[in-house]
């Protein structure tokens, strides 16, 4: 006989827990938003609850106030400014200021886009920043300040991704003071490139009615430390002597065994262990914050997460200008940790404490070898959500499985995932969103659309609310059942009069 998973800590009984999972699951539809003319790609929740964006093909950015009932409050058409579509927003942390991403007008292939940054008081488009690749999307680091990304290609499948911390008011008021700074420049191997950047809060992940119980041994560690704590001056010597050695090969003329890609690649390597910068290593701080993005090693197709550690001293654009405090020799960064998914990484969010990164991956075939970086492994038609403790950096929970894709490699958009203190919610191909307990790791519902759902979002002061977008150009709004009776409820009839008073 099987016995029963174990209550989640929080759980004040059995029937509390099936009134829970039955109920409060926001699983009706409650209202359709059709103001969009084209697919509705991202959505994104104000921290207050009170507003929301989307973004959408129609190359707009609507913000809604989030009422009873769901109003249009405005629409930024960014077609002027020689935008393709909108892709991507986020609320800065007091909810005066909206970033948008998009992409620009070009060819097929063009990888180009721009962030604007959007007034919540007044609607006025304050800035906008240059971003490259688009899929960077760009995130804030603090209320005014956000990060882009710039690629620059050194050889055919070797590039450099620069990321840039960019002051959201660009007005200059001195020659002296930054508008924008350096924050990173991340070495790119087999033409892969930094994508989807976000930022985690590690003061957030102690919060002890967030944390998330992961009972039960945890799998096979997916992460690789790539800190250590050795003396920089005294790694570097050795370290730039091997890769001298490494290159003589080459240097001497003897003719190489490798393919091209793969030499390339490999002199990249020699080069750059003699010229990347270690990890800084600073007091350990809550005040710190993680950068996390897509990368590789392999392949373009994004397979590994990098996170890098952002020290209070590089939350500002005030200091050096354009990194002259770097030395000429530490030419790329260190990353301090990556994880490895073994598949193509289509989605990524954080818990509400910051602690917990769920992943939307479409795995790689057991035991597959990337032999060419253009030609990836074929990928799942099943999406795996995988969860990893930032604070451990280790993966907590097993897979989570149900929603479908179908594109293939070349032809792989982002299904954008959410996540709530008790449950997480992803789009899919199949077109459903699709909605999970956080403990128990169960499906709880499906909910339908005419198409792909791309983007999903809960409302953070009340995770029985929920938004899809999709393809078939629509917003639902989605609340429980024990919120839409509440709101269903008969009225009390109005006290007309008093007893003993005269008509």
């Amino acid at each position: 006989m099987l016995e029963p998973a174990p209550a989640r800590t929080a759980a004040t009984s059995w029937y509390e827990e099936f009134r829970r999972l039955y109920d409060t699951v926001p699983c009706v539809e409650v209202q359709t938003l059709r103001e969009h003319t084209d697919q509705v790609l991202h959505l994104s929740f104000s921290h207050s609850g009170y507003q929301f964006a989307s973004c959408s093909k129609d190359c707009t950015v609507k913000i809604w106030s989030n009422e009873l009932t769901v109003s249009l409050l405005h629409s930024a058409d960014m077609r002027p400014y020689n935008w393709s579509y909108t892709q991507f927003s986020q609320f800065n942390q007091d909810d005066s200021l909206l970033l948008a991403s998009g992409v620009f007008l070009g060819p097929h292939n063009s990888s180009s886009g721009e962030i604007a940054v959007i007034s919540l008081d007044t609607f006025a488009l304050l800035s906008r920043v240059r971003n490259k690749p688009y899929d960077v999307f760009g995130c804030w680091l603090t209320e005014t300040s956000l990060i882009s990304g710039n690629l620059h290609r050194i050889g055919d499948i070797t590039s450099c991704s620069v990321l840039w911390l960019n002051n959201a008011f660009q007005d200059v008021e001195s020659e002296n003071v930054n508008v924008v700074k350096r924050l990173f420049k991340i070495q790119n191997l087999n033409a892969s490139t930094v994508r989807t950047v976000m930022v985690a809060d590690c003061s957030r992940f102690d919060s002890p009615d967030l944390l998330l119980d992961t009972g039960g041994p945890a799998p096979c560690s997916r992460v690789f430390d790539l800190g250590g704590d050795i003396d920089e001056e005294a790694s570097l010597a050795p370290t730039r002597a091997r890769a001298k050695e490494g290159l003589r090969p080459f240097l001497d003329g003897e003719p190489p065994r490798l393919a091209e890609c793969a030499l390339e690649t490999k002199v990249a390597q020699l080069l750059a262990q003699g010229h990347t910068k270690p990890p800084e290593r600073g007091a350990a701080s809550t005040r710190n914050k993680y950068l996390i993005f897509t990368t590789g090693c392999l392949t373009y197709s994004p397979h590994q997460i990098g996170i890098k550690q952002v020290l209070p001293h590089q939350m500002t654009t005030a200091g050096p200008v354009l990194g002259e405090g770097r030395g000429s020799d530490a030419f790329f960064d260190a990353l301090d940790h990556v994880i490895d998914v073994h598949g193509h990484i289509i989605g990524m969010g954080l818990s509400p404490d910051n602690r917990y990164l769920y992943v939307n991956s479409r795995a790689w075939p057991r035991g597959s070898v990337v032999a060419d970086p253009m030609q990836p492994p074929p990928i799942a038609e099943e999406i795996d959500l995988l969860v990893f403790d930032l604070k451990t950096m280790r993966e907590v929970k097993r897979a989570l499985r149900a929603h479908r894709a179908y594109t293939p490699n070349d032809e792989c958009f982002f299904i954008f995932l959410d996540v709530s203190r008790d449950f997480v919610a992803s789009g899919a191909e199949d077109r459903h969103g699709y909605i999970w307990d956080r403990h128990y790791n169960i499906c709880l519902a499906k909910l339908r659309h005419e198409d792909v759902v791309n983007s999903v979002a809960f409302s953070p002061q009340e995770q029985e609310l929920l938004l899809t977008a999709s393809d078939d150009a629509t917003i639902k709004a989605w609340r429980s059942p024990r919120t839409v009776r509440v709101l269903q409820a008969p009225r009390p009839r109005p006290i007309l009069g008093f007893p003993g008073q005269r008509r």
